[in-house]
């Protein structure tokens, strides 16, 4: 496939990597000279403007880290404006419902793909990508998307790949908040942090968030290093929530004890 990409960063660039091998033609914005040396030894073809970036792709896809940027790039931006006829702009910035629907509002064709999983996963081939948007959207784009997903779960219309990876984030969130808690209980009792989370590991109560956290040395270390992104996520689903006087619900508390540990509380 012709690709576009837009946020060649901690996960952009990977993702490049894994699309060039699978023998797709890609690409990538980029604004500094050293960024696209780096780019082109990748095998991709550093652009400097977002109407070059799209200039006769299949689809393009958009890795930034905010919905602030998405908007800023896709709305407020050229991208927006310079798809080709027929080409599908795939989002994977996780963010709020409502841009992606924004975006098809000005006539392009969205697939909202945020995703599961670190960079790791991506080199790997086996990052998980919630795909909200029509079916045949979200079938042209696969053939680009299992270069470096699996699986790619095509999970409702257009906004629903969002709303899946919030309440996904929201509900880690709160597992972790548990977690934090069930360690200091753990703590009390006299048991060691490091020596908890590896039982907790072949116990009932394991899962991800425990597995994670044991892998990184504890609760709080991996909060700290997934905090900037759990926290942009958590805002936006708390704000949604509270829009539609729904709440969290039980996942309230345990979402409020993780935020305490994030980087940046008070």
């Amino acid at each position: 496939m012709e690709l576009g990409l837009v946020g060649a960063g901690r996960m952009g660039r990977p993702m490049l990597r894994r699309l060039v091998r699978a023998g797709h033609r890609v690409r990538v914005y980029a604004r500094g000279a050293e960024a696209r040396e780096v780019l082109a030894g990748d095998g991709a073809e550093p652009v400097t403007s977002l109407t070059a970036v799209a200039r006769g792709a299949d689809a393009v896809l958009v890795c930034v880290l905010t919905d602030a940027q998405v908007r800023e790039v896709c709305l407020d931006g050229a991208l927006g404006v310079a798809l080709p006829a027929g080409a599908v702009l795939v989002v994977h910035t996780t963010g709020d419902p409502r841009t992606v629907r924004a975006l098809a509002d000005r006539g392009a064709d969205v697939v909202d793909a945020p995703v599961s999983g670190g960079p790791h996963d991506i080199e790997a081939g086996r990052l998980t990508v919630f795909a909200g948007g029509r079916q045949e959207a979200v079938d042209r784009v696969r053939p680009a998307l299992s270069a470096y997903a699996e699986p790619v779960l095509h999970v409702g219309p257009l906004g629903a790949g969002q709303s899946v990876k919030l309440v996904n984030n929201a509900l880690f969130a709160a597992q972790l908040g548990l977690l934090a808690q069930a360690v200091e209980v753990g703590q009390r009792l006299g048991v060691d942090e490091g020596t908890l989370l590896a039982a907790l590991a072949h116990g009932s109560a394991a899962g991800n968030a425990s597995a994670a956290s044991a892998a990184r040395g504890g609760v709080a270390a991996l909060a700290a290093g997934a905090g900037p992104f759990l926290r942009k996520d958590l805002a936006v689903v708390t704000a949604l929530a509270g829009e539609l006087d729904l709440g969290l619900g039980a996942l309230e508390p345990a979402v409020r004890n993780l935020e305490e540990l994030l980087p940046g509380s008070d």
